[in-house]
């Protein structure tokens, strides 16, 4: 059986250390252009140099994204950072713009290009014309379902990646313009700015300034916030499956999720492999993901269907029942630990 890559974010030179030491097989980041979480710190070039070192010195591989829509004047200094990606030694380009993927099969034509999800693949034969075009792994769509998913990777001969944890936009594999006409900031440049975690009141057009709610309770309306997926009570089924990558989502997120989340998953993963016929799915797993900061959790599409229970109606807000107090930096001795604080500490 076949043992699938676990993918984990890096949104900065720290995340990537604490997903490598909880046990991912590899790490997607950005540098400071190009990738669709300008807010997420991301990397300059030395430190993805600093990074990509230390990540092989551990045998994980660095995929770096260069996923945005391209406009023309992005071009001029694309060349360059695609050559510099190429000099350092990344594992793979993350890109989702044809006109990325046809520079950068031209120059940089060794490294492998990986297909975002930005692209929303949701069929064989468009994953067959991905692979036409020099593509090596698709990330299919969030909105397929897993006989979906399982019938793609039975008919094509790449690599599958699939998502399995983290957050979703409600709008079609991310592909969303609230954020440009609300606040002119382009999400498809990196700069989303969530419209659809606000507030929200219905307006009658002949009757302004009357706001009408559409609530769940008495504060109004979260009909676009979508919540949190997560699959790891299938991954079994994903393994079985052949699934090549399973990925999660959260390079803004902090290293507590980041630990936390990569270390359970990495758990599930190695355990089903280990002895797949007496594997038992632990409820302590799941408690341990509910601690991380998140919205509620849903399967999203992966079960056939999107329930109602997909849309958090009552808030966007996360839930967040337990704090990061501290780093351990390092074992002075048998009773004593050196703790970077990052949070109140009191006795209680």
């Amino acid at each position: 059986m076949k043992k699938p890559e676990l993918l984990a974010p890096a949104g900065n030179l720290e995340k990537l250390k604490v997903a490598i030491h909880y046990g991912a097989d590899a790490v997607y980041l950005s540098g400071k252009s190009y990738g669709l979480r300008s807010f997420a710190g991301n990397f300059t070039i030395p430190q993805m140099e600093e990074g990509i070192k230390l990540a092989h010195k551990k045998g994980v591989k660095v995929y770096v994204t260069v996923n945005i829509f391209l406009r023309n004047d992005d071009m001029e200094k694309l060349a360059d950072y695609l050559s510099n990606l190429e000099e350092l030694g990344v594992d793979a380009i993350i890109v989702s713009d044809p006109g990325i993927i046809l520079i950068a099969r031209n120059l940089v034509n060794h490294v492998p290009l990986h297909l975002s999800t930005q692209a929303n693949t949701t069929n064989r034969r468009s994953v067959e014309f991905w692979k036409d075009q020099g593509i090596s792994r698709v990330n299919l769509a969030r909105e397929l379902s897993f006989s979906e998913i399982k019938y793609t990777r039975e008919k094509v001969d790449i690599e599958i990646e699939t998502f399995v944890h983290g957050a979703m936009c409600i709008s079609y594999s991310g592909r969303c313009l609230l954020s440009n006409y609300l606040t002119h900031r382009d999400s498809n440049r990196g700069e989303c700015s969530q419209p659809c975690r606000w507030k929200y009141m219905l307006m009658e057009e002949s009757r302004p300034g009357i706001y009408l709610p559409i609530f769940e309770d008495d504060r109004g309306s979260y009909i676009l916030s979508s919540e949190d997926l997560c699959l790891i009570e299938y991954i079994p089924d994903l393994i079985g499956a052949g699934v090549d990558s399973l990925k999660i989502e959260g390079r803004m997120k902090g290293i507590n999720y980041v630990g936390n989340v990569v270390r359970v998953y990495r758990k599930a993963i190695d355990e089903y492999l280990d002895n797949p016929d007496k594997y038992e799915f632990r409820k302590e797993w799941l408690e341990e993901l509910k601690k991380v900061s998140h919205r509620n959790y849903t399967t999203g599409f992966f079960c056939e269907k999107s329930t109602r229970g997909s849309q958090n109606y009552s808030s966007s807000s996360y839930v967040q029942t337990h704090d990061l107090v501290g780093v351990v930096r390092d074992v002075l001795g048998d009773n004593e630990i050196k703790v970077e604080v990052r949070n109140q500490i009191r006795l209680g």
